[in-house]
C-alpha cells in the first residue's frame, strides 16, 4: 500500500484545496493530511486562520479521498511526521518548491502546480473590501 502525505492550513476552504488533496490522493492508496495548527499558521503568515484548527480538521476529514488527518505543530517536524505515518510520498503545492527536498531520504517529494487565480489570502482580501 502506497501512503501519501500532504500538509496545509486549508483555511477558507476552496476549490484549490480540493484540487491538491484530490491529486495527492490519486498518487497512492492512503492519504494522510497534516493540518497546520493555529500557532503554526500564525508563525508562517503573521495571522491566525479564520477557522479554528478543529474546524479545519473536521472539514478535511469529511472529504471522501482523505483517510487520516492530524495536527501539524512545526514545519521542522516534517520528517518526523513522514516517519510516524509511514508515508512513501510527500505532496506539496509548488509554492513550496524545493523547501522540503531535505526529506528525500525518507520518501519521494512531489510539488504540484497550484490552481490558478485562487488563494485563501486573495479570498480574505476580497471579503474585506466588500
Amino acid at each position: 500500500m502506497k501512503k501519501v502525505i500532504t500538509f496545509g492550513t486549508f483555511d477558507v476552504f476552496h476549490v484549490g484545496h480540493i484540487n491538491i488533496i484530490e491529486r495527492a490522493a490519486s498518487m497512492g492508496d492512503y492519504l494522510i493530511v497534516g493540518i497546520s495548527s493555529d500557532a503554526l499558521n500564525y508563525s508562517k503568515k503573521g495571522r491566525y486562520p479564520i477557522y479554528s484548527e478543529g474546524d479545519r480538521m473536521k472539514i478535511i476529514q469529511s472529504l471522501k479521498f482523505v483517510d487520516e488527518v492530524f495536527l501539524e505543530e512545526s514545519l521542522e517536524l516534517k520528517l518526523d511526521y513522514i516517519k510516524k505515518y509511514g508515508a512513501d510520498l510527500l505532496v506539496m503545492g509548488d509554492d513550496w518548491k524545493g523547501r522540503f527536498d531535505w526529506v528525500n531520504s525518507a520518501c519521494e517529494v512531489i510539488y504540484l502546480p497550484r490552481t490558478p487565480s485562487i488563494s485563501t489570502t486573495e479570498i480574505i482580501e476580497v471579503v474585506k473590501k466588500r
